[in-house]
């Protein structure tokens, strides 16, 4: 037989080995979990932002918009932008 100090050695080896193994199963868990989490986020950003896209290309008037470039000339628009507005001028002027 063994003596108590190897019996004592031996379950002393057990039970470390028993709580580090809960210690890293928890660990890699909850790293799995915080994968998780930012994969859906990730997901819902990019469906938000296909909507977005969709929505303002939707929304968009046509008519504002030219046939070449598709430069908006209406001044009263958000998105009017005045120096590509003159490039495309001075182009036609030339």
């Amino acid at each position: 037989m063994a003596s108590t100090g190897v019996n004592v050695l031996r379950y002393s080896a057990l039970g470390a080995g028993i709580f580090y193994g809960m210690y890293h199963q928890a660990k890699l868990s909850s790293a799995a979990k915080l994968a998780a989490i930012n994969r859906e986020y990730e997901h819902k950003q990019q469906l938000i932002e296909k909507a977005k896209a969709e929505y303002s290309k939707s929304k968009s008037p046509a008519s504002a918009k030219t046939e070449s470039g598709g430069i908006i000339r209406d001044p009263n628009d958000s998105r009017f932008d005045l120096e590509a507005y003159l490039n495309v001028v001075d182009a036609e002027n030339l």
